[in-house]
């Protein structure tokens, strides 16, 4: 692994198969790619790209990883979506762009990769805001996602608005603080969220300076005391990048990790 671990956001990667579009916005764009070998039919895996929800950030540092789950068998779908910075992004743009394209996901996905893609709602994987992202879908519309394997997320939205992670990375999406708007953070926040049924895997680092594993402790906590179906795998040596970065060493537990929720279907 590069000794900085946010060389993966620039790494090239191979381009997708093909590019569809779930809306018509520029941004509501899936990145399609084809499984490697000819294996029987697998679960959608959806990427959902994090940087704290914001423009500068899109799905293409996730290239990488796409790509080396392509490599593993996987079919992959990266979704895009609006963000803050840009019209329409932030609340709710943003929160109902990510609903639409994975409820969008399996019929986009049929077309595209004829016989490749096991029928059935997808698993998501969401890294970092985008796994904020995949813990809301799952709990808006849990008839569309198969499992979640949520990386590093943020999961308590009050909490990361009170450390003010990256800059006001919260506020900039809802529009402000708790006080300020606490229906958005009713119906946003995973912290309140909970019960969320849809079996959901969470591995954090505890090296992790961008989003502190003390959110999805939170979560989790919560979570479980309401009834959910979710686990938690703290890895020692891990900080935030590597959890979506093919040649770290928290690699094999991120494919373990999704082996595991598929196999739990």
């Amino acid at each position: 692994m590069s000794a900085d671990p946010r060389a993966v956001l620039t790494r090239p990667a191979p381009p997708p198969d093909r590019t569809v579009a779930y809306g018509t916005h520029p941004d509501q764009l899936v990145d399609l790619r084809r499984p490697a070998g000819d294996g029987p039919a697998r679960p959608l895996v959806a990427v959902l790209h994090g940087g704290f929800w914001r423009a500068e950030y899109d799905r293409a540092h996730t290239g990488p990883l796409a790509a080396a789950l392509a490599g593993l068998g996987w079919p992959v779908a990266q979704l895009e979506y609006r963000r803050t910075g840009q019209p329409g992004g932030g609340w709710p743009g943003t929160l109902t762009d990510v609903l639409a394209g994975v409820a969008a996901l399996p019929g986009l996905a049929a077309d595209a990769l004829p016989g490749r893609v096991a029928a059935g709602p997808p698993l998501l994987l969401g890294h970092s805001a985008g796994g904020q992202l995949a813990l809301y879908v799952a709990a808006h519309a849990p008839a569309t996602v198969a499992g979640v394997l949520a990386l590093a997320p943020v999961a308590d939205l009050a909490e990361a608005y009170r450390r003010d992670l990256d800059s006001g990375a919260v506020a900039a999406l809802l529009g402000g603080g708790p006080t300020d708007h606490p229906d958005r953070y009713a119906a946003a926040d995973p912290r309140a969220l909970v019960p969320i049924r849809t079996r959901t895997v969470i591995v954090h680092g505890l090296r992790d300076q961008q989003v502190p594993v003390a959110l999805s402790r939170s979560f989790v906590t919560a979570a479980r005391a309401a009834g959910s179906d979710v686990s938690l795998r703290e890895l020692p040596e891990c900080e935030h990048f590597g959890l979506i970065d093919p040649d770290s060493a928290a690699w094999p537990q991120v494919r373990a990790a999704l082996q595991s929720l598929h196999e739990d279907q």
